[in-house]
């Protein structure tokens, strides 16, 4: 006797019998998870094992490397979106929080990833005692503070300058603050914070050497990877194992680009806030397969309702700061008693890192490092103006074109990743050759790294200009300058001040490892705050490295609240 099934029935079981798709599609993802899974295991080790297997130039050790420097660079992007999403809401949505948390960010930005790990891997290691692990966290947050700080300035770039009239709609249809931040707020801020996500993984390879050679007190502890490969190259000069990195490097970031950031450029592609759709949309042969599967697509609807529901609860947020209302009397009085309070815990701060550096530090010495920092100042000035005039036209053109940005996408990301170290050669050698004066030329060093800063939001920032406007402007011919001054700058104008921020922070982070290059024997030594603060690191003398990162955060934060706070404030009230 044969078994009738109901038609529903036989709709559902063909709806979870695979595809060809899911055929293609399950050995990828099982790899990536058996990947992932040997690689965790490996940080279960004892610590012992770090020291009886020393870094090898042999490049068959490079996959694992490269697997083992991925990883750690994975998790710290998770840390970071988690950090982002938390630290950039609360200092958009509270006019209190922001006086604070934002300073602090620029004060974040600017302390090196070395002066990170001083202070943090005892932390780490004494938490995971005897275990790879404990050095695995501390070189994942030295990661971390590479990545997290341009994506948090984007995600609170865009949470102040969602669209009014797009506010308005939600207050129409009642959202409360929680819906109304995962359905307006994160997808008009998604876009951006995507590319900053791509700089940022960038960003992470120009300090991967440092946070895998991790000294504690007497001892260095290496992890094996990319970065501490790539330092043992260095350090006996091997040019072959060179090369060999920056194949590694490549063969990487392609695969992560088409893996990671290819799929979810071409799914933010629909949050883009605009009436009319551009021609040419983005594309992503990962996602487009993801979406022909069947068993996948049965298996990943459970998360999608529940993150749907999540969404939709009725919590209540407060709403961004902003705008021209005049607080309450009770509002103002708060602010005061605010104020005066963070007045208090920042002088109390400062008369505590005062009266350590004073034990070993002299008035002159103050002197000579805010010379010094007057010198990196000028630098940083100079190349970031430079390197704007270069990449923002560069961007426009790149992030207006869909399928340009989809070919330009792995090269910005294979040179945004690029760390600097790899370039000594390029310059120490010639430098020494001809006997040319470093301060000159070890000046490009700075923003070889952090320009792409600047080429990654503008290229966000056009490419979630509104098509309606582009349309717009070609029916009335406004062409030429005329385009560039009254259409597209003010469009990408907040992106730009974003990347501008995060990259003149990064270029005083890059200054340390720029200011003073080695080569084999050949060391070189430019005058300026990163080759001071690298000499007191190399010496131990934590009084006069505190003072260096001290003047360093304190140049950074009012170059910030000078120039760039203004710009920030100009782009809110008049160019949302």
């Amino acid at each position: 006797m044969r078994l009738i099934l109901p038609p529903l029935f036989n709709a559902s079981a063909r709806r979870l019998l695979p595809n060809r798709w899911d055929v293609i599609a399950f050995p990828l993802i099982l790899s990536l998870i058996v990947l992932g899974s040997t690689g965790f295991h490996e940080t279960l080790a004892p610590m012992s094992t770090l020291k009886t297997q020393a870094i090898s130039l042999d490049p068959t050790s490079l996959p694992e490397y490269s697997l083992r420097t991925i990883l750690r660079m994975l998790a710290a992007m998770v840390a970071s979106l988690l950090f982002t999403l938390v630290y950039g809401t609360l200092a958009a949505k509270s006019r209190r929080a922001e006086k604070v948390l934002i300073p602090i960010l620029d004060i974040l930005q600017s302390v090196p990833v070395l002066g990170y790990i001083s202070f943090t891997v005892t932390f780490f290691i004494a938490l995971f005692p005897g275990r790879v692990i404990g050095a695995e966290c501390a070189a994942i947050f030295a990661i971390f503070t590479s990545q997290a700080w341009n994506m948090t300035f984007s995600f609170y770039q865009s949470l102040r300058t969602v669209p009014r009239d797009l506010v308005e709609v939600s207050q129409g249809f009642q959202l409360t603050g929680w819906q109304r931040f995962w359905k307006l707020e994160v997808p008009y801020a998604m876009p951006g914070l995507i590319w900053n996500m791509m700089m940022s993984m960038s960003g992470g390879w120009f300090f991967v050497v440092a946070s895998e050679a991790i000294t504690v007190g007497n001892n260095t502890v290496t992890l094996p990877g990319v970065g501490s490969y790539l330092a043992q190259a260095i350090a006996e000069g091997n040019l072959t194992a060179v090369g060999w990195v920056i194949l590694t490097m490549t063969v990487v970031i392609l695969a992560y680009d088409q893996l990671l950031f290819r799929p979810l450029v071409a799914w933010a592609d629909k949050f883009r806030m605009e009436d009319t759709a551009s021609q040419n949309e983005p594309e992503s042969w990962l996602l487009d397969m993801i979406r022909r599967t069947r068993l996948i697509q049965a298996l990943l609807k459970p998360f999608g309702l529940l993150i749907t529901g999540v969404a939709r609860m009725p919590l209540r947020l407060p709403r961004p700061t902003g705008g021209s209302a005049a607080p309450s009397r009770g509002n103002r009085y708060g602010d005061w008693l605010w104020n005066a309070l963070v007045l208090l815990g920042t002088a109390y701060l400062s008369w505590r890192v005062l009266s350590y550096v004073a034990s070993e530090v002299r008035l002159g010495d103050v002197w000579h490092v805010i010379t010094l920092g007057l010198i990196t100042l000028l630098r940083v000035t100079i190349l970031i103006l430079l390197a704007s005039l270069v990449w923002v036209p560069l961007g426009v053109l790149i992030g207006l074109r869909p399928r340009l940005a989809e070919k330009f996408q792995p090269l910005a990301q294979f040179l945004a990743a690029f760390p600097a170290n790899l370039l000594f050669p390029v310059f120490v050698i010639p430098i020494a050759y001809f006997g040319a004066n470093p301060d000159i030329w070890l000046s490009p060093l700075i923003v070889l790294g952090t320009q792409w800063y600047i080429l990654f939001n503008v290229i966000a920032g056009a490419t979630a200009f509104p098509n309606d406007f582009r349309e717009a402007a070609a029916n009335f011919r406004i062409r030429g300058w005329q385009w560039w001054r009254k259409v597209i700058l003010p469009g990408i104008f907040p992106y730009y001040v974003t990347g501008a921020i995060t990259a003149s922070g990064g270029a005083w982070n890059a200054s340390i490892v720029s200011e003073m290059v080695q080569w084999g024997h050949i060391k070189l030594k430019a005058h300026g705050l990163g080759s001071y603060i690298a000499e007191m690191t190399a010496a131990g003398d934590f009084p006069r490295i505190i003072l260096g990162i001290a003047v360093m955060s304190l140049f950074v934060v009012l170059f910030n609240r000078l120039l760039w706070r203004p710009m920030y404030a100009y782009a809110e009230n008049h160019l949302r």
